[in-house]
């Protein structure tokens, strides 16, 4: 397909997301269903062009004057694929597959710089009724918080030192420019690509298969690192969906002691068999979903209980784009009702001197620091542990940069400070 080709598909395709309000994702393989001409190459430029188009809605919306499917593709090849106007204009020349010329407003608007003194939400491409949660979290940084998380998200890997160490990974991978990541000593990281280039394929690598490796975001990795899992401990990972993390603590804990894991929803968890086998796990005893008498029976004798509570995503809207400009009021109210339950359940689970740690991938205070300050409300026997002292207990041996919203308690990471996805991690001791 030529350049102009794939234009005219990005078009179709955010029109299709637009007026069906559905996933990215599942629009994009429909349309590569219907157009089996089109090659892995064709569908992945398409798909960047989609996905870059929804990461900078809004300023692009702001800049052209209108927020249609065609004002962001074209809009998207200038500020972020680094096409020229003109070069843009040659491409939209009406011919076969191409888009329609451009209007001389549509010429104007590629042209146009967004102005300094644009709404922050505008500058940093988040939905404006967020407004006020950005800047309760960030305050003058706001915008430049919101721009960070309209980026293209790194593939990071976290390596299972179960079977492989950093070194041996870092070689299997060299031929996509594989680097250790700045702060978790178990991370392998391949940057993101530009345009239309794709990134790797890396759960179909070799070394995937022989379990040496999964794919985890950095921040995903230093927060089960600061919940400090230990060899021997019991913990359980209650909210453990497909297992990412379950992985990573069953490696700390050198395949000792005992982990559980357990997800009320039994279609999440499902993937966790596998990818435990794969790993070499072999002290993780997944829970019944649902099964409210085997949680009972830990009541009272976790050293750790890890809650990764379910939230709104807004801390990889990098990688899931779409998912910001689905989100609601109502989706939120939704996601605090069913944090301040598992963490209510949580609560009984610890021993006396052992931990919680509460973690999601949000950005949101109203998900993170209010609801931590709520919990201590209702169990004042908790007490919060400073990250920095976690992040030494970790034995990270990088600096930490600031946590993004200032506190000295609880950590915020996200891509601006940290260079990863948006993850809020507090961890606090029962006395």
């Amino acid at each position: 397909m030529t350049p102009a080709a794939r234009a005219s598909a990005g078009i179709e395709v955010l029109a299709d997301i637009a007026m069906r309000k559905r996933p990215a994702a599942e629009a994009l393989k429909d349309w590569g269903l219907a157009h089996r001409f089109a090659g892995s190459g064709d569908r992945a430029a398409i798909g960047n062009l989609v996905f870059d188009g929804l990461r900078r809605r809004a300023s692009c919306a702001y800049a052209m004057g209108d927020d249609s499917p065609r004002s962001l593709v074209l809009r998207t090849l200038v500020s972020s694929w680094g096409v020229s106007p003109e070069a843009v204009a040659a491409l939209a020349d009406g011919s076969r597959f191409a888009p329609a010329p451009l209007t001389l407003e549509e010429l104007a608007g590629l042209k146009r710089e967004l102005p300094a003194d644009a709404p922050a939400c505008i500058r940093g491409d988040y939905p404006e009724w967020l407004d006020p949660q950005f800047q309760q979290a960030f305050g003058a940084q706001a915008a430049a918080e919101g721009a960070a998380l309209a980026t293209r998200a790194p593939v990071d890997l976290r390596v299972n030192t179960l079977r492989a160490t950093r070194d041996k990974v870092l070689h299997a991978l060299r031929r996509f420019d594989a680097v250790p990541t700045p702060y978790s000593p178990l991370g392998v990281r391949i940057a993101a690509g530009t345009g239309p280039s794709r990134s790797p394929h890396v759960e179909a690598e070799p070394a995937h298969g022989k379990g040496w490796y999964e794919v985890q975001d950095e921040a995903s990795q230093i927060a089960t690192l600061l919940s400090g899992p230990r060899p021997k401990q019991q913990i359980l990972d209650l909210c453990a969906g497909a297992g990412g993390k379950t992985l990573a603590l069953a490696a700390a804990m050198e395949n000792t002691g005992q982990l559980y894991a357990y997800d009320s929803d039994r279609l999440r968890l499902r993937p966790i068999f596998e990818r435990l086998k794969r790993a070499g796990v072999r002290n993780v005893q997944v829970l019944d979903p649902g099964n409210a008498e085997a949680l009972a029976e830990l009541e009272g004798k976790m050293d750790r209980v890890i809650v990764d509570a379910p939230c709104t995503g807004s801390g990889v809207w990098r990688r899931r784009p779409d998912a910001k400009w689905r989100l609601s009021p109502q989706m939120l109210e939704a996601r605090l009702a069913e944090q301040r339950a598992v963490l209510d359940q949580a609560a009984r689970l610890v021993r006396p001197g052992g931990r919680l740690a509460y973690i999601t991938c949000s950005v949101l205070p109203s998900e993170s620091r209010e609801q931590v300050d709520a919990f201590v409300g209702r169990f004042p026997a908790f007490g919060i542990v400073p990250w920095p002292e976690l992040w030494e207990q970790a034995g990270i041996s990088a600096a930490p940069p600031q946590s993004a919203d200032g506190s000295v308690e609880a950590l915020q990471i996200t891509p601006r400070g940290f260079g990863a996805d948006g993850f809020y991690v507090a961890v606090l001791q029962l006395r």
